[in-house]
């Protein structure tokens, strides 16, 4: 493959080029990791075990629960985007 880059030629090998290939793949999948917990089951897990201890709280234990797990979400859709990018724009 020949890259030009000001006037010069670069030639680069096929190995080089599936060594970036590869990257991209290891960087993709390090950046999938954030969305391999299962938070969203961590975050009602404990609104539940809240709950027993208190039932008076039942209003503000469930908005802090809505709270985390659009927290979680937004997290996971961060990691997602961020697999995108490494993937498609680099």
């Amino acid at each position: 493959m020949i890259k030009y880059y000001h006037g010069h030629v670069f030639q680069t090998s096929t190995i080089s080029r599936d060594i970036n290939i590869a990257a991209k793949f290891i960087g993709a999948g390090a950046a999938i990791v954030g969305m391999a917990g299962s938070g969203a089951g961590t975050v009602f897990e404990r609104l539940i075990r809240d709950y027993a201890r208190s039932t008076s709280l039942k209003r503000q234990l469930f908005s802090y629960t809505l709270l985390g797990f659009a927290f979680w979400e937004a997290l996971e859709l961060f990691c997602l985007m961020v697999a995108f990018l490494i993937l498609f724009a680099l």
